[in-house]
């Protein structure tokens, strides 16, 4: 067996949503010091909708393609549905994960989770 899915290959060789929105609505940076993976995700919200996500990563393939896939994940779905994306639910979507490499997932999730903390302290009135 491949130690990588094929979804994994494909989201790191063609990452999707990668960049930066200037005028982002929420912005989330997460490291783990262990493997020196660093995510920083961009949000942009309209009507309580994920309309723009965009990600820079300094990692490995893994989490290249973690914040690939949960940028696909959230964009176009109401906040609460982003707020709810799991670690679990991304290493799903990409077929799988080596076990030693979940936390690439891990902060995907957590990347996103700060970001949504970051809106709702610059938008307090729409904190849920």
């Amino acid at each position: 067996m491949a130690l990588y899915s094929e979804k994994v290959m494909d989201h790191f060789r063609n990452p999707r949503n990668v960049g930066v929105i200037e005028d982002a609505d929420g912005v989330g940076e997460v490291g783990n010091a262990k493997c020196g993976d660093i995510m920083k995700m961009y949000l942009k919200i309209e009507d309580d909708v994920v309309t723009d996500v965009k990600f820079e990563t300094f990692g490995c393939g893994s989490a290249i393609a973690s914040s690939s896939m949960a940028t696909e994940l959230i964009k176009g779905k109401p906040v609460a549905d982003a707020m709810k994306l799991t670690n679990k639910a991304v290493a799903e979507a990409l077929d799988g994960l080596p076990a030693y490499k979940m936390h690439c997932s891990v902060l995907a999730e957590e990347a996103i989770q700060s970001a949504l903390e970051d809106y709702y302290e610059k938008h307090p009135e729409k904190k849920p």
